[in-house]
């Protein structure tokens, strides 16, 4: 069976899915503005490519100064999203998905490619190791757990770096639960203003939700994570959106909290 792999344009994503949530009604509303948010993306170079079957199985990428994302790499391309999940890991969707991308960067005459992950395995990112073991480098931490990789096409090429908003790793916010969040997932919008917003009612704690409406506010965000990231009092504390959940959500304030008191 020939393996077959299409990206998404304006004419076509109407009727093409989009991988995330495509299966999740209660997502149903998120998944239609991460279409019209791809639909405007389009305009700035935005690639979303997919395997050609109802999978999650998918690349994003996107001139880096137009990058939701708090970096500066003039002339790279910027992976997003990238995700091959469930029984379509192992058949080399990922290495092809990535020599797409690397291509591309080549044609463009780009520098290369760049990525922000975790330094150890974050949630909903990219995963460092298996990056690495593809010619990535990492050329930047940052204390609160992000790195900054880059595979260069031009060996002469300037590193990119993380923008001077992300170093401190911290927001603006010092008490309770601060949110960023963007269109950039289906899944957000729902679980951030549904069932977040809710278990920081019940437990009592102050709860600020920054929607992130512009790639100019996105690209001056305390987090590299804009598609989600949570911080408490002001530190940052996770991207994983299972946060919104009422066991993860007690676990992980209970960790900050001895973690707090350890300090």
């Amino acid at each position: 069976m020939e393996i077959k792999y299409i990206t998404l344009t304006k004419e076509n994503i109407d009727t093409e899915h989009i991988c995330c949530a495509f299966s999740d009604k209660k997502c149903s509303e998120g998944y239609e503005m991460k279409k019209a948010w791809l639909k405007n993306e389009f305009n700035n170079g935005y690639v979303f490519r997919r395997l050609d079957a109802r999978a999650k199985v998918f690349i994003e990428y996107v001139p880096a100064e137009k990058g939701w994302v708090p970096v500066d790499a003039p002339n790279y391309l910027m992976i997003n999203c990238f995700w091959v999940s469930g029984q379509y890991k192992g058949n080399g969707h990922a290495k092809a998905l990535l020599q797409s991308a690397i291509a591309d960067a080549k044609a463009q005459g780009k520098n290369g490619l760049v990525a922000v992950v975790g330094t150890k395995k974050f949630h909903y990112m990219s995963d460092i190791k298996w990056l690495l073991s593809q010619g990535f480098e990492s050329i930047e931490n940052l204390p609160n757990g992000f790195s900054l990789l880059v595979l260069k096409t031009d060996a002469t090429a300037l590193n990119p770096s993380f923008k001077e908003c992300v170093k401190s790793g911290e927001c603006k916010q010092k008490e309770g639960l601060v949110v960023y969040y963007t269109n950039r997932c289906p899944f957000t919008d729902y679980y951030v203003n549904g069932s977040l917003w809710v278990l920081a009612q019940e437990k009592n704690i102050p709860l600020t939700i920054i929607k992130l409406e512009t790639m100019e506010q996105a690209q001056a965000a305390p987090t590299p994570a804009t598609i989600f990231s949570v911080f408490y009092n002001g530190k940052f504390l996770t991207t994983d959106i299972s946060i919104c959940t009422e066991s993860k959500f007690t676990k992980l304030l209970k960790m900050e909290l001895e973690s707090f008191v350890q300090r």
